[in-house]
């Protein structure tokens, strides 16, 4: 004797299935294209630098950027990371390096509080060890000793960024108008 079966029970892991109408969107993230965007290299006492014995360390100086934009082609935003090198010997500037390397990544189905996170932790850490590579490399075909980027917390950078947001945010409620 078969046995009918009629499927009104919900699926096996307990989510009720989507109307037709309304497919559900899979989370996608992924890098379409990375680019070295501006490079930039200044060396204002060269050449006399070459020929100086220098007597002290040179202080190297970095600074770092994140930049994420929403581009107007859909599901795509293009994020950039600036690097910024300046090696000085007491007062003068032997070196200043700068780099922007990009990427464009298609990202879809997150919330806002997620695509913050990932525009801004995720995918400069996917894009910055070209930047890396890109200025130790301009560094050095300068002929001065290669500086190395360190590796980078982008979620600590990001962290900080928004604490330094909030506090100027609340720093002007407070003041009168």
């Amino acid at each position: 004797m078969a046995e009918e079966s009629t499927n009104n029970s919900q699926p096996a892991d307990g989510q009720a299935q989507q109307p037709a109408s309304q497919p559900q969107q899979e989370p996608v993230m992924q890098l379409e294209r990375c680019y070295f965007k501006d490079a930039s290299l200044e060396m204002p006492h060269a050449p006399d630098i070459f020929y100086e014995q220098l007597t002290e360390q040179p202080t190297v100086d970095i600074q770092f950027e994140v930049v994420p934009v929403r581009m107007q082609v859909e599901n795509r935003f293009e994020v950039t990371v600036r690097g910024t090198i300046t090696v000085k010997s007491k007062d003068k500037t032997l070196f200043l390096a700068e780099g922007k390397q990009a990427g464009i990544f298609i990202i879809a189905g997150f919330t806002d509080e997620q695509m913050q996170l990932i525009t801004n932790i995720s995918c400069p850490a996917i894009i910055y060890p070209y930047l890396r590579a890109n200025l130790a490399d301009l560094i050095t075909r300068c002929s001065m000793p290669p500086v190395h980027l360190p590796e980078v917390n982008f979620e600590a950078l990001y962290q900080q960024r928004v604490a330094q947001q909030q506090a100027k945010a609340e720093s002007s409620v407070q003041q009168p108008s």
